[in-house]
């Protein structure tokens, strides 16, 4: 079976890209599960129910989140009648929505869910390796095979929780910095793992955003406003190959650019 985890869809040009591109994709890779990051998705910050919708309806399976999830005023409500949107699993238990989501297709069960790391992140959030194992624990039994995002900025701490989770989960996978790394590997106990899948969106940019005010920023401090960027728009994406017992064979990192 095929599994293609898209990363963080930055703003239109990233969700025009998705919707031109998935379909094609799965047809052309045989892949069988779309799961995508949409956390910067309007706008660059945050996602709203409508947007959310029109992913589905373009193909992907199952949405996940990061530290901007409640940045679109009133998603707190929307979160709640989206079934195939999870919101990141080590979040205080009080927040709304979905800690995981479990997507099946011919008989296999994927649970897919999120941990935010904590080093160097602004949003209060549970130990991430101890809110896995948890997860892991609570659903067993209820899934085949297991996809876990780890959206956090230190490689230091993406790479512990792969080789953490190496042999328990089929993949994973992270994002949040929108720069992917050279590092795609299938972990002992057949896991796939890369630290950061990259951006879907304009890659003529700093992170998705126009180079100009950003360039700015770096040189006075002043503040500006940070509007998302429109060139050389590139899907990012990690694909992972793995069998009936949610064992990974291989991981590829691909991108493809629009047009």
């Amino acid at each position: 079976m095929r599994l293609l985890f898209i990363g963080d869809i930055v703003g239109k040009p990233g969700r025009e890209l998705v919707t031109a591109t998935v379909g094609r994709l799965k047809a052309e890779r045989g892949i069988d599960f779309i799961i995508a990051n949409g956390e910067n998705a309007a706008a660059g910050s945050g996602i709203t129910g409508a947007i959310a919708s029109s992913l589905r309806e373009a193909g992907v399976d199952a949405i996940t989140l990061g530290d901007h999830v409640w940045d679109q005023k009133g998603f707190e409500a929307d979160i709640k009648t989206l079934e195939y949107v999870c919101r990141p699993a080590n979040l205080p238990a009080g927040n709304p929505g979905r800690d995981h989501l479990i997507v099946a297709k011919d008989g296999f069960r994927l649970l897919v869910f999120t941990v935010l790391g904590r080093t160097f992140m602004g949003l209060k959030a549970e130990c991430p390796f101890l809110a896995a194992d948890a997860l892991l624990a609570r659903l067993a039994g209820t899934y085949d095979g297991a996809m876990v995002e780890i959206h956090a900025e230190a490689t230091s701490e993406k790479q512990a929780l792969g080789w953490h989770l190496a042999g328990r989960a089929t993949a994973v996978l992270g994002t949040h910095t929108h720069v992917a790394t050279a590092d795609t590997a299938v972990l002992r106990g057949h896991t796939a793992f890369q630290c950061d899948v990259g951006m879907t969106g304009p890659h003529e940019s700093v992170l998705g955003r126009q180079i100009e005010p950003v360039l700015g920023r770096f040189l006075d401090g002043m503040p500006r406003r940070y509007e998302i960027a429109t060139g050389d728009n590139r899907l990012s994406a990690a694909l992972v190959e793995f069998t009936a017992t949610g064992q990974a064979t291989s991981v590829e990192w691909l991108q493809v650019r629009a047009g």
